[in-house]
């Protein structure tokens, strides 16, 4: 039998560190600092970085935070002109774009974090990136309900820093509200991107027609994220109920597609906004996160709760991830699993071991402590040198002072 490889769930926060977890035990394994990050602001480069979205409760202003694996605090900062939220790398991992509350979208080479260009995407915030499945195009949401489509080849190609004018920016209004998330899939009809919106909808749309509408699903309440399985015959999607609504479908024609399909509304919820799912081992679980700091893991046929999360520290939570961690047992396949396939959003993440990762952050920390517990000393016996210092400052005046006293004299 096959089996998915290990995982790790990161989460994100607007107010707290980013947070690691071992996805089978729910253990902890690591928390980032240092970086206070908005809605999708969040997201693994390859299998070498994790970048952040940062904006500074001091000043407001922008950057990107880059981590690798072995470091609790950022390697890097990416300052950029404005504050950013959602952000999205290239498969290859050279690139990070990043979109702004201007509407624009940047384009970074990684990981010197170089601005090679911009352009206006929306006339709103940008809301949400993605990239297609087969790379090819970056993809984004905006507050005003637009959908926009670019090139990739074009926002990484020099010609083309100095007259953003001429990227083929292909743009429609998809929803009567802000769009919230996107999902690439191949597997319901060619090239169909999935969006979901604060206008209770979501919707299909077949990417080479740009504008061609394959059906709506209305929701009782707005729809925060989406999860596909690997079937492409079940929709998970994130309500801002709490609940996660499941949808069932099987695709045979376009008669089909136009059919009312079941829908399931899981009857445990959150007691929050569900702020982000993704599909994990194999499409037998699903990983949810709240807005309030809760993660749990399901199983995807019963709809029930398998593992929880909860952790009071890391407060609230404003995105999720999943990184694979190796190539697990004998059967895993090693293509299907460059290609990302365990996430619906097709990232390619990096392969080490939980154990390894776990066993090199605990390092990590211990050696931080040591660290720290070296400054303190260093800094208690520079505080001793200058005290003592001081004190034959203070000796030698007096010394000096007798000895002039006693020239006097005589």
């Amino acid at each position: 039998m096959s089996s998915s490889p290990p995982q790790i769930v990161l989460t994100s926060s607007p107010d707290g560190p980013i947070t690691a977890y071992d996805a089978a035990s729910g253990a902890v394994l690591a928390r980032f600092s240092s970086s206070r990050s908005p809605r999708n602001g969040l997201t693994l480069i390859g299998n070498s970085f994790i970048a952040a979205s940062h904006v500074s409760p001091e000043t407001g202003s922008g950057s990107i935070h880059l981590y690798n694996w072995w470091s609790l605090t950022a390697l890097h900062n990416l300052p950029l002109p404005e504050p950013v939220a959602p952000l999205v790398a290239s498969p290859d991992g050279l690139y990070l774009f990043a979109g702004g509350l201007s509407g624009k979208i940047y384009t970074l080479l990684i990981p010197s974090g170089e601005l090679l260009q911009s352009y206006s995407a929306h006339n709103k915030p940008v809301s949400c990136l993605r990239v297609n499945e087969d790379g090819s195009l970056l993809i984004s949401g905006g507050d005003d309900g637009t959908i926009a489509f670019v090139p990739i080849f074009q926002l990484v190609e020099a010609q083309n820093e100095q007259n953003p004018t001429r990227l083929m920016v292909q743009r429609f209004l998809a929803h009567d509200g802000s769009v919230t998330a996107i999902a690439s899939s191949v597997g319901l009809c060619s090239n169909t991107i999935i969006t979901t919106s604060l206008d209770c909808t979501c919707r299909f749309w077949r990417v080479a027609d740009r504008e061609y509408l394959i059906r709506t699903v209305r929701f009782p309440c707005a729809i925060m994220g989406v999860a596909v399985n690997q079937t492409h015959t079940e929709l998970y999607a994130a309500g801002s109920d709490g609940s996660i609504y499941k949808e069932s479908f099987k695709v045979r024609s376009q008669k089909d597609m136009n059919q009312s399909p079941e829908l399931i509304r899981w009857p445990r919820k959150h007691n929050s906004m569900v702020v982000g799912l993704v599909m994990v081992n194999g499409g037998l679980t699903l990983v949810s996160a709240a807005e309030d700091g809760n993660v749990s893991i399901w199983d995807t046929e019963t709809g029930q709760e398998i593992l929880s999360l909860a952790n009071i520290e890391m407060g609230s939570i404003s995105h999720l991830v999943v990184a694979n961690t190796g190539l697990g047992t004998q059967g895993v396949n090693d293509t299907k699993m460059r290609k990302g396939d365990d996430n619906v959003f097709g990232e390619e993440y990096g392969r080490f071991s939980v154990e390894e990762l776990s066993r090199s952050l605990k390092e990590t920390v211990n050696l931080e402590d040591v660290l720290k517990l070296a400054e303190r000393d260093r800094s208690r016996a520079i505080d001793m040198l200058e005290s003592s210092i001081a004190m034959y400052e203070r000796l030698l005046e007096l010394i000096l002072k007798e000895a002039k006293r006693g020239g006097s004299s005589c």
